[in-house]
């Protein structure tokens, strides 16, 4: 747990980078609001193109293999934005961000999975809530270390060019390191006995104890997932790769925006407020944590974060301009535990086909650059505060999936 939340942080520092060159492109390349939020998109795209990938990968380096090449991706993807820096070219920048990106969806896909299946199923949400609080913590963080060497109100490229060096070999050694880590593999339910996890599934080597995880023997669905002949034939999961294109959405709509909406309100230090939602989504984790499962199912705490997150979407929409920022900490709050909630519901009962599930469902991720390239556009054409009804229709269909479409087997 403490070497795959030490990963998760590493992957939260990445997107806190995004959240804070927002505002910062919009004047280094003198681009528009809409254009700026295409970093979203240039980051997010590449869990749609490389999310397929992502289950064979794991297949054959196994979880902790496929985590040790996403931090090498993302350390190439730190270092190509010290030439966009350079050359002051706003598309290798967003290339470099693309590129950060596939590291971050093969990441993203290998963590979630291997902590849902590491232990008792119903638990898997407070688990993923622990990964939460590392990646939140370097999420804010990115912004303040951030802003040491670049300030929004005097922006100049040549500030990026020393901390991405940094950062570019701090990450490529953290990689090196976990590559030498004694982070055990495991198998999912129904994975035959004696299959490496470096292995394609079906395939022989093993599991420590000879046990399956994953699912506890007395709940095992072996019979139904058995039954099954392609990926294509669990509903549920195709329910929830749209659950989890929503969930990173409004997640993001929420963390990627506070910043440039701040500087939009003419707030001082604009790069700050980012800690207000990373510290609600972190309230909203410990929760996860507390209760899940011994108070609240994982479906139950779904739907109770959509209804907040509704709520405090309308209420962002009606009250006056600079008062309404504080409504987006509390939809960091609702945020927190949608996706340790929706990742398991979804990959549940997948036995064999669990690795080409998470890759299917990082595919979804896609989700945070989408809706966030929507809020950048409407933000340009009918105000910052009313782009923020993009959020509705995705907790409504997080709702869905909590109540009923992750039952669906049929």
């Amino acid at each position: 747990m403490l070497i795959v939340g030490s990963m998760n942080a590493i992957y939260g520092f990445a997107l806190g980078v995004n959240a804070f060159f927002i505002p910062f492109v919009k004047q280094a390349f003198d681009v528009t609001t809409g254009m700026a939020y295409l970093i979203m998109v240039a980051t997010f795209s590449a869990y749609l193109v490389f999310g397929g990938l992502t289950g064979p990968i794991l297949k054959k380096a196994g979880y902790k293999g496929g985590m040790v090449i996403a931090l090498m991706l993302m350390s190439v993807g730190f270092l190509i934005i010290v030439p966009s820096a350079r050359l002051v070219s706003f598309p290798l920048f967003l290339c470099a961000l693309f590129v950060n990106g596939l590291g971050q969806a093969l990441l993203s896909g290998a963590y979630s999975t291997y902590i849902s299946i590491i232990g008792n199923p119903d638990s898997a949400a407070a688990r993923i809530s622990f990964m939460g609080i590392c990646a939140k913590v370097f999420y804010a963080a990115a912004s303040f270390t951030l802003a040491f060497f670049m300030d929004l109100a005097d922006v100049r490229l040549s500030d990026v060019i020393t901390p991405f060096y940094v950062i570019a070999g701090i990450t490529f050694v953290m990689g090196i390191l976990y590559y030498f880590s004694p982070l055990p593999e495991v198998k999912t339910a129904e994975q035959p006995e004696g299959e490496s996890a470096g292995q394609p599934e079906g395939e022989t080597a093993g599991q420590p104890e000879g046990k399956t995880v994953g699912q506890p023997e007395e709940i095992n669905q072996s019979t139904r997932s058995r039954a099954k002949t392609s990926i294509w034939k669990f509903p549920h999961l195709l329910l929830g790769v749209l659950a989890i294109f929503f969930t990173v959405g409004v997640e993001y709509l929420a963390l990627g925006t506070i910043i440039d909406y701040a500087e939009y309100l003419g707030l001082s230090n604009p790069q700050n407020y980012v800690w207000l939602v990373s510290f609600t989504m972190i309230l909203g984790y410990l929760a996860g944590m507390a209760f899940i499962p011994k108070y609240l199912s994982q479906t139950s705490a779904l739907v109770a974060s959509t209804f907040l997150g509704v709520l405090a979407t309308l209420i962002l929409l009606i009250i006056p301009g600079t008062a309404s920022i504080y409504m987006i900490p509390v939809l960091g709050l609702a945020n927190a535990l949608l996706w340790p909630a929706v990742w398991p519901l979804a990959i549940a009962d997948l036995g064999k086909f669990t690795k080409t599930g998470s890759s299917l469902l990082v595919t979804g991720i896609i989700g945070a650059g989408i809706i966030s390239l929507i809020f950048g556009f409407l933000a340009g054409k009918i105000g910052y505060q009313l782009a923020y009804t993009v959020a509705l229709p995705c907790y409504l269909f997080i709702l869905y999936f909590a109540r009923w479409g992750s039952k669906i087997r049929t």
